[in-house]
């Protein structure tokens, strides 16, 4: 069976051969990506969201599954449409070193760095200014 784009591919190929960009340009393209899917998506967030994954996670690593579970438990729904949106949410929260990942036996388990066991502190402590202090921790995370 012959391949119907092979001309296509050839003439793709003739076309840009040669033609590359720098690493500089590609890490600034996808940082420019980066930056506009973060920020779009973490205003979406509600602090009693974020706080109630940061909770689920400060006992024991979990994966992603048994915190959408704990989420729905405490009836926390801001996933139940689309439970995609956790694990980008999961990741932000990663790139940010709020919380660390390991994979284990076919399973992603997350967990508190010590920097996000700050923040569980902080709010736990400040009583009224929880709030303020996990506000902050989402346009942290969205920058």
């Amino acid at each position: 069976m012959s391949d119907p784009f092979h001309n296509l591919k050839d003439s793709i190929k003739k076309d840009f051969d040669g033609f590359s960009f720098s690493e500089e340009r590609k890490n600034a393209v996808k940082a420019a990506i980066q930056k506009k899917q973060s920020h779009l998506e973490l205003h979406n967030w509600k602090v009693e969201t974020l706080k109630n994954i940061l909770d689920s996670l400060q006992d024991e690593a979990k994966h992603g599954y048994e915190i959408s579970t704990q989420l729905f438990q405490k009836n926390e729904l801001s996933f139940k449409s689309n439970e995609g949106q956790l694990y980008i949410l999961l990741h932000l929260l990663e790139n940010k070193k709020i919380i660390t990942s390991k994979w284990m036996k076919d399973r992603k388990y997350y967990s508190l760095t010590s920097k996000g066991k700050k923040y569980v502190a902080s709010y736990e402590h400040q009583g009224s200014k929880q709030q303020v202090s996990l506000k902050h921790l989402i346009e942290e995370v969205s920058l």
